[in-house]
């Protein structure tokens, strides 16, 4: 099961009992106490026996819910990931490739305070996205987590063309564009000043609507 089959899941689930409720509530308390330290004292700096201090909590209470820092810093950036698998499965099938991921990737930042929202604040998750583009232990994990997920990509697009993934090389080639482009916009935006989740879909708009003339038009104008 994918993350995308994870969250649809637990969608579906029915609402949780009491004890599940508390034990959610907690470990919604531990992510925002988390990203809240690690992106105003750093994430080196920060360690898990704050994070358990900040919601009153022993270290012990902190594992059984995640297995270190690094898990905790990328919880709420598996939830986007969540948000665009899904995303990229509902576009409608007349769409082509790159068009099909370019939506969803843009309709996605438009809809993404409704994926997170519910346990962190946009405008951390926001910060922490430029924590992890800025770190460089994170940001290896991130990178590593995004080649396979686009993996994943590859292998929902080939599904919706009709095309066996290993035979056809096309949708891991649009994909791995799509990545490069995705990737370039994150370090752009991670090195500017506006951190709004506006700035950085006016920022993947511009460079995605690049993206075909880049590739099929001759760049030379003598």
């Amino acid at each position: 099961m994918d993350i995308a089959d994870t969250a649809e899941a637990a969608e579906a689930a029915p609402r949780p009992g009491l004890r599940e409720r508390k034990k959610q509530r907690t470990r919604d308390a531990l992510l925002r106490a988390a990203l809240e330290l690690f992106t105003t004292k750093g994430y080196e700096q920060t360690t898990v026996d704050e994070i358990a201090e900040a919601v009153d909590v022993s270290q012990r209470t902190f594992f059984r819910y995640f297995a270190g820092k690094e898990d905790v810093a990328l919880f709420s950036q598996r939830i986007a990931e969540s948000h665009f698998l899904a995303a990229v499965r509902e576009r409608p099938p007349h769409e082509a490739p790159l068009e099909a991921l370019r939506l969803a990737v843009l309709e996605g930042w438009d809809t993404i305070g409704e994926a997170v929202d519910a346990v962190v604040p946009i405008e951390l998750h926001m910060r922490t996205f430029r924590l992890i583009e800025a770190t460089p232990a994170l940001l290896a994990v991130h990178l590593r987590r995004s080649a396979e997920l686009e993996e994943e990509i590859a292998r929902v697009i080939a599904e919706r063309e009709g095309l066996d993934v290993d035979a056809d090389p096309r949708p891991r080639v649009a994909v791995a564009v799509f990545g490069g482009v995705m990737r370039v916009t994150g370090r752009l935006w991670g090195a500017g000043e506006d951190s709004s989740v506006e700035a950085i879909r006016e920022l993947t708009a511009s460079y995605l609507d690049h993206v075909g003339p880049a590739l099929a038009e001759k760049w030379r104008t003598e």
